[in-house]
């Protein structure tokens, strides 16, 4: 295996674990975030995008209201999420900020990755902060959530998260320098594994039997969410948090295990949505607009000639071009009945013909698929 270089990978979804953060008596280890903080700073400065994904409300929070998380019922678990957030938050606030960098909370629910129209909301948030140089950091909204709604761990967070930005990399830092053929606390015979080309059932069964970071919420969790993010085109890093600087150790060499994806994250979409069988409904544009989606735009309301079918936005619709012949499709970013009002209309004219300031967009081109010509 060629030596893993985070140079290769663009955008990148870091995924902070709670034991790494967090000590057993709830206070925050703010001298390794400061190193985690620097070692972003550095990234950042070299032309990479980057979120993070945070664990650590729930444990700061029942040190704060003095519960007991393993004991605690929901409602106390939802309180002590509440009153670390705040915490945890601030903590990277002041980390990333010695370094004259912004953060921002996201708070995500299941619904956000799984409804398409809240998907957009929570991509487009999350894109005009990544575009702002402003580091979100995310986490899951545990006051709100219920076991019946919810990831129930940060790793499958991760893994949604780094679909709905198209990262090119996820790294989950652990406790643990990657994936082994068996615990290799309990085993000395367990031999690590530096790349996985593909998840197979004795991996997951592997990681299902361990313990530790290997047990519940540990490497199986890890396991999963590098089968969903590679299936999203995303390689999947599981490497030691345990150290200072763990992303600068990552690409100075660092052991870790590399779960390879076959592809890319745009074509892993694309091919998602060319196969998507459930079409609402339909646009036509213009030959301008058909050449712009050919030269990788989005497309413009000023290039839609008409509008057909009932969709809200986030529905897969139809994109035909001049001739009638079907040129490929997409998410709309608008329902069929504003998409009627602002058909052909210049971006400065949309304010005037919904009432209020919409997208630039009818469909982004990062959920756009052109079929091929015959």
């Amino acid at each position: 295996m060629a030596a893993l270089s985070l140079a290769d990978f663009k955008r990148l979804v870091v995924k902070v674990g709670s034991s790494l953060l967090v000590a057993d008596d709830g206070e925050l280890d703010r001298a390794w975030l400061d190193t985690l903080a620097h070692d972003i700073a550095v990234l950042q400065r070299a032309g990479h995008e980057l979120i993070v994904v945070s664990s650590g409300a729930i444990a700061i929070g029942s040190s704060v209201l003095g519960i007991n998380k393993r004991r605690a019922r929901l409602e106390g678990l939802q309180a002590a999420a509440a009153a670390g957030q705040v915490q945890l938050v601030h903590a990277y606030q002041e980390a990333l900020g010695r370094h004259g960098i912004a953060a921002a909370q996201v708070l995500l629910t299941l619904e956000d990755t799984e409804n398409r129209r809240r998907f957009l909301n929570a991509r487009g948030t999350l894109g005009r902060l990544i575009e702002g140089s402003v580091i979100p950091i995310v986490n899951e909204n545990d006051t709100v959530a219920t076991d019946e709604i919810r990831y129930g761990d940060n790793d499958r967070l991760a893994a949604r998260v780094a679909q709905l930005v198209m990262a090119d990399a996820l790294v989950l830092l652990s406790d643990v320098d990657g994936f082994y053929t068996a615990d290799p606390a309990a085993d000395d015979s367990a031999e690590h594994i530096p790349e996985v080309t593909r998840i197979t059932a004795a991996m997951q069964s592997m990681a299902g039997e361990t313990r530790s970071d290997f047990g519940s919420g540990g490497m199986a969790t890890k396991v999963q969410a590098a089968r969903i993010a590679t299936h999203a085109g995303c390689s999947t890093i599981i490497a030691s948090g345990q150290i200072e600087h763990p992303l600068d150790a990552l690409s100075t060499g660092a052991r870790c295990t590399v779960f390879r994806p076959q592809g890319t994250p745009a074509a892993a979409r694309k091919q998602w949505l060319a196969g998507v069988l459930e079409v609402r409904g339909e646009m036509a544009i213009d030959q301008g607009a058909a050449g712009a989606l050919r030269n990788g735009k989005s497309l413009l309301p000023v290039g839609v000639v008409g509008v057909s079918g009932n969709f809200r936005r986030g529905d897969v619709v139809n994109i035909s071009g001049p001739d009638g012949a079907e040129l490929g499709r997409g998410l709309a970013e608008y329902s069929d009945q504003e998409a009627l009002r602002i058909v052909g209309c210049r971006s400065e004219e949309i304010e005037d013909r919904l009432g209020y300031r919409g997208r630039a967009e009818m469909v982004h081109r990062d959920d756009l698929v052109l079929f091929d010509k015959d």
